[in-house]
């Protein structure tokens, strides 16, 4: 059962990754966060539905518990409800750019449980990359920042992650394709 679960650890770390603010990497760790996930799985295995797509949804759903939980941990005296959002509609969000990014419209069974298998290969993909390549394929194309939003957030130019991009999506198709 532990396999079911292990598949899963790249498409959550990606997820984690997308919606921890990096100013908390240094207090809160994504891998942490996806453990911790993996570790709840398993103590509910019994309880988990065996379809790819209800796991999932399963797991985003606890990851997006255990990051609220840690935000929670470190935010206790600076609450501000006005800035408090949906963690759950967060990792769907991130989760439905991430479907987007490989496919478009599939509807039967069949064609759900490809991409279900595309994504955690993407996942994987994504973790192999150099880090600024993968930061910056995860800005443009999976959190929809613009070319010049990504630049100031990798602290580049416009050129220059232009080539991170170009380079990055160059491999990824690479490890795709394995």
């Amino acid at each position: 059962m532990t396999a079911q679960f292990e598949k899963y650890r790249s498409y959550l770390l990606l997820l984690a990754r997308l919606q921890l603010d990096k100013r908390w990497h240094a207090r809160i760790d994504p891998s942490d966060l996806v453990q911790q996930t993996l570790l709840d799985a398993h103590a509910r295995w019994h309880q988990l539905g065996t379809e790819n797509a209800e796991l999932a949804a399963w797991l985003r759903k606890a990851l997006a518990n255990n990051l609220a939980d840690a935000l929670r941990n470190l935010r206790r005296a600076k609450r501000d409800v006005a800035r408090e959002q949906s963690l759950d509609v967060a990792l769907d969000a991130s989760s439905a750019r991430l479907a987007n990014f490989l496919a478009g419209d599939q509807s039967s069974p069949s064609q759900q449980a490809s991409r279900n298998e595309d994504l955690l290969l993407l996942a994987d993909a994504l973790t192999q990359l150099p880090e600024l390549q993968r930061e910056a394929i995860v800005l443009h194309h999976l959190q929809g920042r613009s070319l010049s939003e990504t630049a100031a957030r990798l602290d580049r130019s416009d050129t220059a992650t232009a080539g991170l991009l170009h380079r990055g999506l160059k491999k990824l198709r690479e490890l795709m394709q394995k």
